[in-house]
This record gives structure tokens, C-alpha cells and sequence, in this order.
């Protein structure tokens, strides 16, 4: 008997008939001899139902009480899902994440996981119980209040209590049949991926692919936890997040290369701040980036430009999430006197399209391609950033869709036949 930990997200859960669907696909493995825990999110829209609430009552929410206020939808569906299963026969135990020993450190919104203790659990697997745990959520080791993990943050819970649980496989059930090439919505030709690995699906994450979220991948990384990307609304194999895809499929009797390109991803949540005439001498940059450090901003490009030789002034761009987006330029707006900068430019209009593929490493001209296809769209280049399997361009947020487009078909990742099926909700 091995343990199976399963996600289910909130297109997953939208009414009764999801969730009653929902229940007959958890007693199955159950009935199959395993252990099963679940991580469930909020039904439908139902985060984003309470947001709107929020911001109606107050135009500037305490942090602490949207926390309080956001865990509200897990608990609903947890106590629905385990009340679904109980009509089938089977005995379902729910949690909230404090009480499935998520542990996490204070940050209200944007809490990350620091310790998982999950007697309660364990316990009622013992028991023979289904478990049942609201994702999203956890308590603070310091402050002992309720916090939130972000967005994303269920998929999170199921990898940590996988890890934390020693489990078999990490299920993520969601409204598409695994991770595509592209996003189906704007590429309906986008391939599968039938295995991916930890490091192009920490990329893909990271450049806006919502299938996954990042830190889940990372902890499954770091755990070595397969995670398995599959649809609640049909029976399809799904997608593997492995270590080694390569080498996992040789060890299937297979022998394959690593293909060059694992898919294609976009982004229209960031926004791109530019710091204006910044003195071209030590420590300022420091300054600049140490102020949007302590207003817990999280960067993603980072561009200088060669400071003009007359003035030995600089700008400095970079891209970071929109949400962020005042808190950032009312942080740099205080240091405005230290550094000695004439301006900030801010720009919310914009899309990030990502290439992402371990194979680069070993194939030249991708680049090459890469400019050419978004040229070839008609769509100017505003930043570039690369890694070792990843080159990331920013562009006009209404260019998005045709240079993806153009992007995937360059690199022949359309599928020959079978069009990409989205059931549902918004991807996650």
C-alpha cells in the first residue's frame, strides 16, 4: 500500500457535480489499496469573489485579515468534498492547513513553507480515513497566525505534504490534459508534453506557465517527488515532472534524445519600472534594488544601460509582478534624494514570451530563430533576458498572442492532428 497525494483546483470544484466527480475519482485510487491525501482549493472563482468583497468593504485590507478572509473558500470545499465521499461509503477526515502541521513563516499573502508536521494525518490514514486538507493555507511558527501561501499556493501544499508524507506521486488535477508546448487557449495546436523536466518545468513556471506553481516544482525538485500533471475531466495520461526525462523513459526500454524545445510560455502579470538618470558611480544600483528588497518585491529582468559619457548617467529597467507594481514606486520614491535619480517611468501594458528547452544547451542558432519568429509577427522587442534553457523577451501586452503564435510554429511544436482541449476555468 503506498500513499497518493492529489491537487485539485478550483475549475476542478466549481458545483456539486465537480465535486461529486471529484469524490468517485479520489475512492477509486482509495479503492485501489492506497493511502490518499488530498489538497483541495477553492471552489470555481471563489478567491477572487473574496477579493472583490475585500476591496469593496476597503480600498486597503489589513494583510491579516485577508488571510483570515481568503482560507474561508478552502475550508468550504474540504468539508464538501469529504462530505461526498462520506455518500459513498467511505470515511474522509478534512483539515485546515494549521491543522495538517503547515508550517510557514509570517508573511501575510505570500507565506512560504518551513516545516510540514503531519501527525494528524498519518493518524487518520491509520485509521483508514480519506484526508482531506485545505490548501493554500498554513499557520506561522512565530506569530501562530493564519497565513496564506499566494497564488498558487495548492499545488504548493499537495508537493509539501507529498514530501512530508514520503508519498509515491504528487497528483495535480486540472481543467487541461497536462503540460502543453504553449498555452492552448491562444495556440489550440499545442502538443502535450508527455514527461518534462523539474528544471524546463521550473522555467516554464517561472515565465507564466499557470499549469504549475513555481514553488511547487521546486519542492518537488528538492524532494526528488514525481509529480503528475493530469486532467479531472478525462481519463488521459497527463504529463510527468521527473528529474531526468530522458533517462526515465530509457529506463522504460525507450531510448530518446532530450527534445531541443520544451514549449513556449507568456506572461501578462508584471509590469516594468525605470529608474531614470541613476548616477553612474558605486553602490547605487545597491541602493535602488536593497530598497525593493525590504518592501518584499520579488524582480525578474534586470536591465543597465551604458551611462552616457557627458552626464555618467545611467537608467536601470527591470520587470517585477503588476500586484507589486505602486508598492515598488512608492519605495523607490523615498530614496529619490539618497540616490540622486531624475525619474521613474512605470509601464503595466506589457507581456514577457518565454523559450524554454534544456536542449538549447547543445543546439546554436535558437536565438537566431527566436528573434526572427517575433520579427517575423511584427512585434518589437522592448528587454531581453537569457539563461542556460531559457532566453525571455518583454514586448506590447497586445503582441503577446502573435508572437507566441509565431514563436511555436517556428520551432514545430504544433500538433499534427489532435487540437489541445481546455474543459474549463482558467487553467489552474
Amino acid at each position: 500500500m503506498g500513499i497518493v497525494v492529489q491537487k485539485y483546483g478550483g475549475s476542478s470544484l466549481a458545483d456539486a457535480d465537480a465535486i461529486k466527480r471529484v469524490a468517485r475519482r479520489i475512492v477509486e485510487i482509495k479503492k485501489a489499496g492506497n493511502d490518499v491525501v488530498v489538497a483541495v482549493s477553492a471552489m470555481g472563482d471563489t478567491t477572487d469573489d473574496l477579493y472583490d468583497l475585500a476591496n469593496g468593504v476597503s480600498p486597503l485590507p489589513p494583510a491579516r485579515e485577508m488571510d483570515m478572509l481568503l482560507t474561508a473558500g478552502e475550508r468550504i470545499s474540504m468539508a464538501l468534498v469529504a462530505m461526498a465521499i462520506s455518500d459513498l461509503g467511505y470515511t474522509a477526515r478534512s483539515f485546515t492547513g494549521s491543522q495538517a502541521g503547515v508550517i510557514t513563516d509570517a508573511v501575510h499573502g505570500k507565506a512560504k513553507i518551513i516545516d510540514v508536521t503531519p501527525g494528524r494525518i498519518t493518524e487518520a490514514l491509520g485509521e483508514g480515513h480519506i484526508v482531506i486538507v485545505a490548501g493554500f493555507q498554513g499557520v506561522s511558527a512565530d506569530t501562530k497566525e493564519i497565513t496564506t501561501l499566494g497564488r498558487g499556493g495548492t499545488d504548493t501544499t499537495a508537493v509539501a505534504l507529498a514530501a512530508a508524507l514520503e508519498a509515491d506521486v504528487c497528483e495535480i488535477y486540472t481543467d487541461v490534459d497536462g503540460v502543453f508546448t504553449a498555452d492552448p487557449r491562444i495556440v489550440p495546436s499545442a502538443r502535450k508534453l508527455d514527461r518534462v523536466s523539474y528544471e524546463e518545468m521550473l522555467e516554464l513556471a517561472a515565465c507564466g506557465a499557470k499549469i504549475l506553481h513555481l514553488r511547487c516544482v521546486e519542492y518537488g525538485r528538492r524532494y526528488g517527488i514525481p509529480i503528475h500533471v493530469r486532467s479531472s475531466f478525462s481519463r488521459l495520461e497527463g504529463t510527468w515532472v521527473v528529474d531526468d526525462p530522458a533517462r526515465d523513459e530509457t529506463a522504460q526500454g525507450e531510448t530518446v534524445e532530450q527534445p531541443i524545445i520544451a514549449g513556449v510560455a507568456h506572461d501578462r502579470s508584471e509590469a516594468k519600472i525605470t529608474v531614470v538618470g541613476v548616477p553612474d558611480k558605486v553602490g547605487e544600483a545597491a541602493r535602488i534594488f536593497e530598497a525593493l528588497a525590504d518592501a518584499q518585491i520579488n524582480l525578474d529582468m534586470i536591465v543597465q544601460n551604458v551611462s552616457a559619457a557627458a552626464t555618467s548617467l545611467t537608467d536601470i529597467s527591470f520587470t517585477l509582478p503588476r500586484s507589486d507594481g505602486q508598492t515598488a514606486m512608492t519605495a523607490l520614491a523615498r530614496i529619490q534624494a539618497e540616490v540622486g535619480y531624475d525619474k521613474l517611468l512605470y509601464d503595466d501594458k506589457i507581456g514577457k514570451i518565454s523559450l524554454i528547452g534544456a536542449g538549447m544547451r547543445s543546439h546554436p542558432g535558437i536565438t537566431s530563430k527566436f528573434f526572427a519568429a517575433i520579427a517575423s509577427a511584427g512585434v518589437n522587442i522592448e528587454m531581453i533576458s537569457t539563461s542556460e534553457i531559457r532566453i525571455s523577451v518583454i514586448v506590447d501586452e497586445k503582441d503577446v498572442d502573435d508572437a507566441v503564435r509565431s514563436t511555436h510554429t517556428a520551432f514545430d511544436l504544433d500538433a499534427d492532428e489532435v487540437e489541445a482541449v481546455v474543459y474549463g476555468g482558467t487553467g489552474r
